[in-house]
């Protein structure tokens, strides 16, 4: 469907274009048979336009298509950050699931440490909630050593 709209507004254009190249007042030099044309004419103008109107919608389409379906290394499915909670500008908690087990994970500005980890998931996969409440009732659930 969009494909025919765009084929509709290029064959369009196009039509103008020719219009507008007969209509600028293209004229032949007397005695050299060469054609002058107007550099800035409408048709030009309005070349230019589709053109770059067409260039960015193809950079739009292909950023979005490379997002959808790209398979870049490093993207793996079994490690995932599950949720995040800042603490501080600079600190903050997050949840990663790696392979079966859940990991917490105390986030500061070049270091990462292990706060806890659990064999059985604190939240599921693709599970919506409030983290802060969650992480609260799993905290208050591990023993102090």
């Amino acid at each position: 469907m969009v494909w025919r709209v765009c084929v509709f507004l290029v064959t369009a254009l196009q039509s103008f274009w020719l219009q507008a190249e007969t209509v600028s007042g293209a004229a032949a030099s007397p005695g050299t048979g060469l054609v002058y044309k107007e550099p800035f004419n409408s048709g030009a103008i309005s070349q230019l336009a589709l053109g770059l109107v067409v260039v960015i919608g193809l950079i739009f389409t292909l950023a979005w298509l490379l997002r959808r379906y790209s398979n870049l290394p490093g993207q793996n499915k079994r490690l995932q950050i599950i949720a995040a909670l800042p603490l501080s500008a600079r600190e903050k908690v997050v949840l990663v699931q790696a392979g079966d087990q859940q990991l917490l994970l105390g986030v500061a500005p070049g270091q990462v440490n292990l706060l806890a980890s659990y064999d059985e998931p604190l939240i599921e996969v693709g599970e919506k909630g409030d983290f802060a409440v969650k992480l609260q009732q799993a905290l208050s659930r591990v023993k102090p050593q």
